[in-house]
Formats: C-alpha cells, structure tokens, sequence
C-alpha cells in the first residue's frame, strides 16, 4: 500500500485573462470541472475563482503529474465550455499556470483563501495577485525561446 498526500494549490487563467468566466457561467463551469476531475481519478479538493481564473486545490495521485492534471482540466473544461456555447468567441486557456505545494496544516487557510475570491477581487485585480504569488514563493519569469 501507498501513503501519499500532496497537496498543490493550482492557478491559471483565460486566454489573454479575457473575463469570460461571468458571474452566471461559474459556478455551472466548476461543477463540470469537479465532476470531470472525478471521473479522471483527480481529486479536485476545492475550486473557485474570478471573471478571468481559477484556482484548484488537488492532491496529487502516485502517479499523477502537476503537468498532466492541469492538462486533462484545462483541456476537458475548455471543450465543453466551447461545445455548450458558454461564450460568444472560441474560448481558450492561458498557457501558463501556477502551481505550489500546500503544507497539510496550511489546507483550510487555502481553501478559505480560494472559497473568498469574489471578496478578494473587490481589492485586488488578477494580474497584481498574480505577480504577489510569483514574488511570495520566489519564482522568475523567462521568456520563451
């Protein structure tokens, strides 16, 4: 038997963070997202997000990949936002997203943290939070070759 709980704490956004996420489509769309994680053996502990995001709290399988779960719910949920007609235009995905480790005591600050979104973004526009969590956990950003 395996023993393994790691927690990753995921974002990402719109392509070009379009707000296309309204406040109408959300909620159907993280339902889909939660049900398709499941069927996938993902286990998507909490979602949330804003007009223009989403952020996911996983724990990562013994034989799953950061890079491959937001694969499968990237790709899966834009597909289906397209073939339901959700938006007016082709909707996409940025192709960057954000992913960090989450200590198991640190768990409920996280997903009060996600659960308060529409709050946090009354203050805080996306790409400030974005640069703020990049600058937290000591990423660089490269450019592309």
């Amino acid at each position: 038997m395996r023993y393994v709980k790691v927690w990753i704490h995921l974002v990402w956004s719109t392509k070009n963070r379009q707000p296309f996420l309204r406040d109408e489509i959300r909620p159907g769309i993280f339902q889909h997202m939660r049900d398709n994680a499941k069927k996938k053996d993902i286990f998507l502990d909490f979602i949330n997000g804003y007009r223009e995001h989403v952020h996911g709290l996983v724990s990562l399988g013994t034989e799953q990949t950061i890079s491959n779960i937001v694969k499968l719910m990237k790709g899966e949920s834009s597909h289906w936002i397209n073939q339901n007609n959700l938006i007016d235009l082709k909707f996409e995905w940025q192709h960057e997203y954000f992913a960090v480790s989450v200590c198991e005591s640190l768990i409920d600050k996280t997903r009060d943290y996600i659960r308060n979104q529409e709050a946090h973004h009354s203050r805080k526009g996306f790409d400030e939070e974005f640069e703020l969590m990049l600058k937290k956990y000591g990423f660089q950003r490269f450019e592309d070759a």
